[in-house]
């Protein structure tokens, strides 16, 4: 571990970031959030809280905390890296990528006042 590439840290510190914020944020991740978590919309502000008890609870106050769940993804791509590359080194790649077109989209959303 101690000549771990420091491209490989930045390439699966990307994916890390953007897979978390699929999970946590995203539209299309709903339907993994929506068994554990509660949507209430009070004066136009949303509120999540955790579902139930127990494990599902737990679960749920996990994937509603960005940092909480960004410790998970990251060993779970580090071991996908691993212990399977041939599934893991592209799902990596691809969610880099994504991470860099979306901090890229961020930045010039930001300058052109979108």
């Amino acid at each position: 571990m101690e000549n771990f590439p420091i491209e490989l840290l930045v390439l699966i510190g990307l994916a890390s970031f953007r897979l978390t914020r699929v999970i946590v944020y995203d539209k299309i991740a709903e339907f993994i959030r929506s068994p554990f978590l509660d949507e209430i919309i009070e004066d136009g502000e949303i509120y999540i809280t955790p579902k139930g008890k127990g494990l599902r609870k737990w679960i749920g106050e996990l994937i509603s905390c960005y940092w909480c769940t960004g410790v998970w993804v990251s060993a779970g791509l580090l071991g996908a890296y691993f212990f399977f590359p041939e599934i893991g080194i592209p799902v990596i790649l691809i969610f880099a990528v994504a991470a860099i077109a979306s901090i890229l989209e961020t930045i010039i959303g930001r300058l052109i006042g979108d």
